[in-house]
């Protein structure tokens, strides 16, 4: 089982500015709750116990909002003074956990896959990513794999249907210390692009799925997300 999870909302959100521009996009309304809320909720049924908030961008808002319980969880901070990119955060955020594998998850992102199913794809692996087949992939690039073996990944342009990273990832804790990297780096660009020694690993899901970081898919979420919360 997964008890512990890290959850990303570091970023500016600079695509939903235009419609929500005075809170973290993590904390974005969405059915009358933070987006947020909706996310913890899911980790706490799934015996999540201890989440950590990887902060930057209004983090003070952010703590002031969630506090440090929700649910039956404990809600715990890794704080960034200054932008430190996807990997950054992550690895930063990895440094003060405490269980062996931890669940990974982007704060504006929702995916309805069981953490039991993804956590149980290759136990052990350095890194397990959450896939998603779409339609069209040139808004967020493509994952290049081998079975379930994660070679690449291509860049975002190219329309068309593909495998996308959705955002959620099992992750060895002791990731930091065997592969050292610089305070801020991008783990798509870094590390995924270009996995190297690092046995990383896909598991295909085709779960409900959105990223809420645009003005459309924020407006979808807003009748999507409450109904995929309560059937699950």
């Amino acid at each position: 089982m997964i008890r512990e999870a890290v959850v990303l909302v570091g970023g500016f959100g600079t695509r939903l500015r235009p419609v929500v521009s005075d809170v973290p996009k993590a904390l974005a309304l969405v059915g009358g709750r933070p987006f947020l809320c909706w996310l913890l909720d899911s980790l706490a049924r799934q015996s999540v116990t201890r989440v950590l908030l990887a902060t930057g961008y209004m983090g003070n808002v952010l703590r002031g909002a969630v506090g440090t319980q929700h649910a039956d969880m404990t809600v715990l901070y890794s704080c960034e003074a200054t932008p430190l990119g996807t990997g950054g955060a992550m690895w930063a955020a990895l440094r003060l956990c405490e269980e062996d594998r931890v669940l990974v998850v982007n704060g504006d992102t929702w995916l309805g896959a069981p953490i039991a199913s993804l956590a149980a794809e290759a136990p052990d692996a350095d890194l397990v990513l959450a896939v998603r087949a779409v339609a069209d992939r040139s808004r967020f690039g493509s994952l290049i794999v081998d079975g379930n073996r994660v070679l690449g990944l291509a860049e975002k342009g190219p329309g068309g249907p593909g495998l996308i990273n959705a955002g959620v990832y099992v992750a060895r804790r002791d990731l930091p210390s065997r592969l050292p990297m610089p305070d801020s780096f991008s783990l798509e660009r870094e590390v995924l692009a270009a996995p190297g020694g690092l046995d990383l690993r896909a598991h295909l899901t085709d779960a409900s799925f959105l990223d809420i970081g645009t003005p459309d898919d924020y407006l979808a979420a807003q009748t999507l997300i409450p109904a995929w919360a309560f059937a699950g």
